[in-house]
């Protein structure tokens, strides 16, 4: 974080500081939905789309605004209950393609289903379709918004994936977005469960898989030729393999990540001559983000990478250099290309810090004007929010640990403190405005985010931890993150919650038993409790080995790591909340544990969200989850 952003933070910290402690703001100030979500150009970059989430009535609205024209359609409505909106993009000037997402069932298992639609946006009123939904077909595809091109030569079509024949098996469909007529190009076989086409629009790629045997390949096409061959072959269950990212312009050019040592590197091979390349690589971290491509030119221009210092590597000349104008002009902030137009002289830009929530901003190159236009989250004051600090600490085995330290405003000294573990696990913590960490931290607590073993960013070996790993040290991390606090004197002993939200809400209610003089009280929020229902229930699912795999498939191993096994062992006050449409974690997962607790007598609240996701999608639902752990907390921290 740059000087000036320092010296900031410094005299918020001396105002705050004078003022004893930081204004507590009302709970729904950060568990408002953030206001406007994702805005997206159209081709001319003289229409937006993005959805607007409203309070009064609670609605999530798919919005569409002609610049030139000044006019606002309300296209798509949501109240998040059953139906959400997941994606959308512009086919081109007149039509947006929507992904929308439900929950769902399929002989008696939760499913999560999803659906395409086309709707046009050049008349007085929205004009939209269901595409993609094959005539006549053996098997209703469970996702059906799997497009694998958009055509950008051939704008009234897009290529579908649809396993409208055989289950798990998709083939590939031209779909007219106008006319929904669909036309089979290539039939699902040899195992492909994922499609990939180039920047021209050809199928050249297929990712094979058996899920029984964990066999996995790489096939491809190359140049004209309509033969595939193997590339890659590696066993999923047993290796890494690779990850195609996807193509240059040049279409005989695929760019894959792909280990080098322990960490990952992006690589390009030139299909042709099967010569391989390394493109980039970060000694200390994964480079594992998606690339980034050029409307322009149609070509890769760089690749996502949290650990840049713009979250981005470029190797385009002009956008770098563009980025760094940007970077000069707002120095105060962090700042994030997100969109361009066709011709790159619209743009969207996005605005963060740590204790600034997101901003955008519309930028025009030629008229050298910014200006913002939307503000997720409105009733929240950078003034009395506060910054991360990136610290390590060392585990008991002398592994360094990385994480962020959020400390409240105006506070000296030791303090209560929140230990809260990331979802995932695979899947890690970085800087920037989080609104979980900036509410606990408004309500005057420290709040500290480990990466711990588990977490995706720091290498194979360190990725390793999760399997079969849940519950030992990837917990004892935890374990030595909340010690480290109190001997750094910034947490009170007999002060510390930990809360947790998915494997972080597993990581709660394993603390509560696997430490239980450790902590003052334990949330969980959407967790996993007993791994033994876990991995029985992934039978009626194709991924059932990969579960095994990372879980374990020991029945007495799987109680031991088990916290509703161990119910008895729970001397602290626990909160649950859970959704009960919950797709990724069942609610049984809440609910076995909370009867449990319930039998012993012990201490426990429980919350069931009705109509509630993993991801605290309905308005509703997020007020009252961060009500509940405000009392909660305030009660049993003090």
């Amino acid at each position: 974080m740059n000087g000036i952003i320092r010296l900031c933070c410094l005299v918020v910290v001396l105002l705050a500081s004078l003022s004893s402690v930081a204004e507590e703001l009302p709970v729904e100030s950060f568990s408002q939905l953030p206001s406007h979500v994702r805005p997206n150009l159209s081709p001319s970059g003289k229409k937006l789309a993005y959805i607007r989430n409203f309070l009064s009535p609670e609605m999530a609205v798919l919005t569409t605004v002609d610049l030139e024209k000044n006019k606002t359609q309300y296209i798509v409505k949501s109240d998040n209950e059953k139906v959400k909106i997941n994606w959308f993009t512009w086919a081109n000037e007149k039509t947006l393609i929507v992904s929308l997402r439900f929950a769902g069932k399929r002989y008696r298992t939760d499913t999560t289903e999803t659906r395409l639609l086309a709707i046009d946006v050049d008349g007085d009123e929205a004009v939209q379709r269901q595409i993609a939904k094959p005539k006549r077909s053996k098997h209703a595809s469970q996702f059906q918004d799997n497009v694998v091109s958009f055509l950008l030569d051939d704008p009234d079509h897009i290529l579908v994936a649809l396993d409208a024949e055989v289950p798990n098996l998709p083939d590939v469909y031209k779909v007219n977005i106008y006319t929904k007529k669909m036309t089979r190009i290539y039939r699902g076989k040899r195992q492909i469960r994922d499609w990939m086409a180039d920047r021209q629009g050809n199928i050249r790629l297929g990712e094979s898989l058996n899920y029984k045997t964990g066999k996995a390949s790489i096939q491809v096409r190359i140049g004209h030729d309509d033969t595939w061959h193997k590339m890659f072959e590696y066993n999923a269950l047993e290796e890494s393999g690779i990850t195609p990212l996807g193509f240059a312009k040049d279409p005989n050019i695929l760019f894959y990540n792909q280990y080098k040592g322990d960490k990952k590197a992006l690589y390009k091979i030139d299909l042709t001559s099967k010569e391989s390349e390394l493109v980039f690589e970060d000694e200390n971290y994964d480079v594992d983000g998606s690339l980034i491509y050029s409307r322009k030119t149609n070509d890769v221009i760089g690749v996502y990478h949290a650990h840049s210092d713009d979250g981005r590597v470029y190797w385009d000349d002009s956008i770098s250099k563009f980025q760094k104008s940007l970077n000069k002009a707002l120095s105060d902030i962090d700042v994030y290309l997100v969109d361009f137009n066709d011709d790159e002289s619209i743009y969207l830009l996005y605005t963060e810090n740590d204790f600034t929530p997101g901003v955008y901003y519309f930028g025009d190159r030629k008229e050298k004007t910014l200006k913002p236009v939307f503000d997720q989250y409105p009733a929240l004051v950078p003034e009395v929010l506060t910054e991360h600090k990136f610290v390590t600490y060392t585990a008991r085995d002398g592994t360094e640990l990385e994480g962020y330290l959020t400390l409240p405003l105006g506070v000296e000294g030791p303090v209560a403190t929140i230990l809260h573990p990331h979802g995932g696990p695979g899947a890690r913590e970085y800087d920037g405005f989080d609104y979980w960490t900036s509410f606990f931290a408004n309500r005057g607590y420290a709040v500290f985010r480990p990466n711990f073993r588990g977490s995706t960013g720091y290498g194979y070996e360190f990725a390793q931890s999760q399997m079969k790993g849940w519950g030992l040290t990837m917990q004892d991390d935890l374990t030595d993150a909340a010690n480290w606090l109190v001997e750094q004197n910034i947490a009170l002993k007999d002060k510390m919650c930990i809360v947790g939200a998915s494997y972080g809400g597993y990581a709660a209610a394993m603390a509560a038993v696997k430490t239980p003089d450790l902590f003052k009280c334990a949330i969980s929020f959407a967790g996993v409790t007993d791994l033994k229902e876990l991995v029985s229930t992934s039978r009626r699912y194709l991924n059932s080995k990969f579960v095994k795999k990372q879980i374990g498939d020991d029945s007495a191993d799987l109680k031991a790591r088990s916290p509703a096994y161990h119910a008895d062992k729970v001397n602290i006050p626990m909160l649950f909340i859970h959704g009960e449409d919950d797709r990724v974690v069942d609610i049984v997962q809440s609910e076995i544990m909370v009867e449990e607790l319930e039998d012993l007598d012990k201490d426990v609240e429980f919350i069931e969200l009705e109509n509630g996701d993993h991801y605290l999608s309905i308005q509703r639902n997020r007020h009252t989850t961060f009500k509940a752990m405000d009392a909660f907390l305030k009660k049993h921290l003090n």
